[in-house]
């Protein structure tokens, strides 16, 4: 299944990319999270247990064990507030 990832924020600045079209083959946000840690370095990195990041499939923001659906849009940003 194919993905397209957007990452924003600290993420774009840290992974050096800014979005992605990638090969999926899981089921849920916490699997695309894994496949990505497994990249190591700052991915691992930002993308561990305990840091700060959200996930959003096709615009709508979700937990980790959504499931992601084929050629979906996945964005993966830090929280963010506004006034």
């Amino acid at each position: 299944m194919k993905l397209h990832v957007l990452y924003f924020a600290r993420l774009r600045e840290r992974f050096g990319v800014a979005e992605e079209t990638l090969d999926f083959t899981g089921a849920t946000a916490a699997d695309l999270i894994s496949q990505l840690q497994a990249r190591g370095g700052v991915w691992a990195e930002e993308l561990a247990a305990g840091r700060a990041f959200r996930v959003a499939v096709n615009q709508d923001i979700v937990a980790l064990d959504a499931a992601v659906p084929d050629q979906a849009e996945v964005a993966i940003f830090p929280p963010v507030t506004g006034g």
